[in-house]
């Protein structure tokens, strides 16, 4: 577990959101909230008490259009991060929203650094066919490690063999041949006109019929009120089972983070450590 007072997180990046929901209500984008953020909303009415992060997600047609426009949309501090906005340093294949009013280094072997932020996922549609789905995954798996691997500082585990693998991965592939593969399967199956989709994230466990979703639908969280999915039982069940269980204290996930500043830029911490 972390040591740091977890609340101004929480009340900070939920800012974020905020913002990123008045974005998608001005430009008819559609967004829901997922994961451990929407189960927050249903057994806690707001964050998770120990939970550090805040997840959303949003169709693809949707989610590429935000991309594009992010920063003519967005109002300061809040700013996109992604593949197509930082081709040569992103580490994931799915963006971020970020406040740039802040510093967080998540993980020292990963030295991407940026502010506070929240996880925006794109939803794809999925085939109706099961072996289809598992030979997708195949790929996407391969190259989501692949890319993980390549940003990974080799010598986390030591100059051994442990060291042999993200080197090896390095010679076959740049960050940026991976992210476009990733994004070539990601774009597959279009979300709108399938009957099934998934976060590709969540892997082939997260596929699921696109009824579940549904169109986004207000849900309380703290003091807001945000956008949920239409089904948040069947999601839910589907995703944690007993979801109403709280977990015992060896099984409340939190970050530990490298770097949290709420008050210094991450671009003045840059500066400051040239």
């Amino acid at each position: 577990m972390a040591t740091y007072d977890i609340r101004p997180l929480q009340l900070r990046i939920l800012r974020i959101l905020l913002a990123v929901q008045q974005v998608c209500e001005e430009h008819h984008l559609r967004y829901f909230i997922i994961a451990g953020t929407l189960l927050g909303a249903v057994r806690h009415k707001g964050f998770i008490p120990w939970d550090d992060d805040l997840d959303i997600a949003m169709p693809r047609r949707d989610y590429d259009l935000l991309c594009k426009h992010a920063n003519e949309w967005l109002p300061a501090p809040y700013e996109m991060v992604s593949f197509e906005t930082d081709p040569e340093n992103y580490p994931l294949p799915f963006a971020k929203i970020q406040d740039a009013s802040t510093t967080l280094i998540e993980r020292m072997h990963l030295k991407y650094l940026g502010g506070i932020y929240i996880d925006l996922f794109p939803l794809d549609g999925m085939p109706k066919s099961g072996w289809l789905r598992r030979l997708h995954f195949m790929r996407y798996e391969w190259y989501k490690r692949a890319l993980y691997l390549v940003h990974r500082d080799p010598y986390k585990h030591g100059h051994g063999p442990s060291s042999w693998v993200p080197l090896l991965c390095r010679k076959l592939y740049t960050m940026q041949e991976i992210q476009h593969k990733l994004s070539q399967l990601q774009h597959q199956w279009d979300y709108d006109t399938s009957d099934y989709v998934v976060d590709h994230d969540d892997g082939l466990k997260g596929v699921m019929a696109k009824s579940i979703l549904g169109k986004p639908t207000p849900i309380p969280f703290e003091d807001a009120i945000v956008w949920g999915v239409e089904h948040p039982h069947e999601y839910l069940s589907q995703k944690y089972g007993e979801y109403m269980v709280i977990p015992d204290g060896d099984h409340q996930r939190q970050h530990n983070f490298h770097l949290l500043d709420l008050d210094v830029p991450y671009r003045e911490y840059s500066q400051g450590k040239q």
